[in-house]
């Protein structure tokens, strides 16, 4: 039997999530902050995590370092991390700290055990000609320095010389997810 852990700070997304892979005979565990996870890592020897990206209760942890210390405790556990935030960086880090797939947000049990059951890259997947435009690239460093900043529109808007409203007229036209 699969024990699964799941380190999530949604509450309700996790409750589905661990409900949908009890359904399929996994053993799971959920945490919601990265400094309940050594404690759990001593109780449980778990084959398989899901690690969500950004830990609201964690402020000075991500799922990143999650991901690391869950490869340090079991190099051979499958770790797929969920993401509202997903980057190229946080993708490349993610899989360079032993994550064997790093999924968008919403996903659901499916996508993510096909992704467990994932090993080697996959050569067949289709490359994108579009080259990406210059309103994803400003939204994308917008979203990465608001999230180092812990989503301080005043310090981003700062960091990125933009005016304050600027910056907030920007995020009322995408919303943050």
């Amino acid at each position: 039997m699969e024990q699964l852990l799941i380190i999530e700070d949604d509450l309700a997304l996790a409750t589905a999530l661990k409900r949908s892979f009890e359904r399929r005979g996994y053993t799971v565990r959920h945490l919601s902050r990265y400094e309940d996870l050594a404690s759990a890592l001593t109780d449980a020897q778990p084959t398989r995590a899901i690690v969500d990206l950004k830990l609201a209760g964690s402020p000075s942890h991500s799922g990143l370092d999650c991901v690391r210390d869950l490869h340090r405790h079991d190099a051979d556990m499958r770790v797929v991390v969920l993401t509202g935030f997903a980057s190229i960086n946080t993708a490349v880090e993610a899989i360079k700290l032993g994550a064997c797939h790093y999924l968008p947000k919403p996903a659901n049990s499916d996508d993510i055990e096909r992704a467990f059951e994932m090993g080697e890259g996959v050569t067949t997947t289709p490359l994108c000609h579009r080259p990406t435009s210059i309103r994803t690239l400003e939204w994308e460093r917008i979203h990465e320095t608001l999230a180092e900043t812990g989503f301080n529109i005043t310090e981003t808007a700062r960091r990125l010389g933009l005016h304050r409203r600027t910056l907030a007229r920007k995020l009322e036209k995408r919303q943050i997810s």
